[in-house]
């Protein structure tokens, strides 16, 4: 595997276009044997951009194309424009100061879904509708973000191949956490292999890329589950519970440790089955 040195954020939201149109498919094994194909649509759960210096906005939105929307302010400790909601149903806030303490960077964007996950618009969309806002969205690399920028991608299930009738395993929802700085891609989390939980970037020259595709993955290393239970998801031959324990409190902590009360999850934890 070779490195590579960054990657545009706007390919990787590329990567979820298909999966917000169709779904993103996994294939489930019943327990009378019979394999059906699970569709779910992914959602924008949460994000937080770090970046390694402060933005500001140089000049209108619209007036030019790529990064000059953005000038670096070293002298400032906090974005120079507040950005308002795009939804009453959204947290969306990019005016926050980080506490006194070590700062992981600059908070530069950040955005909590808390609406009824039946109002919500597909991933891809709801990141082109904040990029109105936040054009950096689109626009930064990953080499532009420090460690601790992330997201998290609720996925919901929408129908699935063959139909069964009455599965309610299939009723089963999951919170996948995610890095996305180039910076973080070395430091070896343990995974899950799930494809449809699995974005890939096009990879352009610290992650880890695949040399014949020129991509770089970004496998989940952290998960909350929602409406699981039975062996339908976990074969207790397995480490599969041990994995989906470790996962959980790999979001668990890194959530306490940024001070983030992440609503999704916060449901998920309660709202078990």
């Amino acid at each position: 595997m070779d490195s590579v040195e960054y990657f545009n954020l706007s390919d990787l939201w590329e990567q979820y276009y298909e999966w917000s149109a169709y779904g993103a498919g996994a294939t489930v094994q019943l327990p009378g044997g019979e394999r059906v194909v699970q569709y779910y649509v992914p959602y924008l759960s949460g994000m937080q951009l770090f970046t390694n210096k402060v933005l500001t906005a140089s000049r209108s939105f619209g007036e030019d194309n790529g990064m000059d929307f953005w000038s670096d302010d070293e002298d400032n400790e906090k974005m120079s424009r507040s950005w308002s909601s795009t939804s009453d149903e959204s947290l969306f806030n990019c005016d926050v100061v980080w506490p006194n303490r070590k700062r992981p960077g600059h908070l530069s964007f950040e955005f909590f879904e808390v609406g009824s996950p039946y109002g919500r618009v597909p991933f891809i969309d709801k990141v082109y509708e904040l990029s109105q806002g936040f054009p950096g969205l689109t626009l930064l690399k990953s080499a532009d973000l420090s460690p601790v920028s992330w997201m998290s991608v609720a996925w919901y299930p929408i129908y699935h191949i063959p139909y069964q009738r009455s599965v309610k395993d299939l009723s089963a929802c999951f919170l996948t956490y995610h890095t996305i700085s180039s910076s973080f891609q070395d430091y070896g989390l343990e995974t899950m292999t799930n494809d449809c939980c699995h974005p890939v970037a096009d990879g352009k020259q610290n992650g880890h890329m695949d040399k014949k595709s020129n991509t770089v993955s970004l496998p989940p290393f952290g998960l909350a589950a929602h409406k699981v239970h039975g062996s339908l998801w976990t074969n207790p031959m397995t480490g599969d519970h041990r994995k989906m324990d470790f996962l959980f409190s790999a979001a668990d902590s890194w959530l306490k440790q940024l001070g983030v009360q992440h609503h999704d999850f916060n449901f998920f934890i309660t709202h078990p089955m």
